[in-house]
């Protein structure tokens, strides 16, 4: 008797079968709950930061490196983060973010270069951030999906990893580590 052969739509479906079940087994944010140092936007950006940053292409290779100074304020519901960024190459960048708080978990955000609005929702000590970028290239801009994770790892210091995605594929990824500074005296 001869082995049964399995033909092009089963091994699809074993295929499909596999990827869902791995899907399954990513980070959400709703794992991080009760985690601390607990993060709290309105607390851990209001005020003064500084961040350092490399970009990786989809192979691994770091492209370039940044600092960025960053000030931070809320009132109430609602934050601005200037961003001033100090790229490897000697270019400089500005970015203004504004943010509303929705509730006691999600935000939404918007700056400049982002298309539409970035959702958020923040759990236990991270915060899952979503948006659309439109990073400049060649004569225009292309849009990018960005896929951010945060994590407040002690009172001060916050990491975040984002993964860079076009047409559902990654091409590149981001890491900074933030720290809050103390505010300079006014006297």
């Amino acid at each position: 008797m001869r082995p049964r052969r399995h033909g092009p739509a089963l091994r699809l479906a074993a295929l499909l079968g596999l990827l869902t079940l791995l899907g399954g087994c990513a980070a959400q944010i709703r794992d991080y709950e009760g985690r601390e140092p607990a993060l709290d936007l309105r607390e851990y950006f209001d005020g003064p930061l500084v961040a350092w940053g490399i970009v990786q292409d989809r192979s691994g290779a770091m492209t370039r490196s940044f600092r960025v100074d960053m000030v931070g304020r809320w009132d109430g519901d609602t934050g601005v983060l200037e961003e001033d960024f100090s790229w490897s190459d000697g270019s400089t960048e500005r970015r203004v973010w504004t943010f509303r708080r929705l509730d006691a978990n999600n935000y939404v955000g918007t700056a400049g270069d982002v298309v539409g609005e970035a959702t958020g929702e923040a759990r236990g000590n991270a915060l899952h951030w979503r948006y659309t970028l439109a990073l400049p290239w060649n004569d225009g801009t292309i849009d990018v999906f960005l896929d951010d994770w945060m994590w407040l790892i002690q009172d001060d210091v916050l990491v975040n990893r984002s993964e860079i995605r076009k047409f559902g594929l990654r091409v590149g990824e981001v890491t900074i580590f933030f720290q809050q500074v103390e505010a300079p005296d006014a006297g």
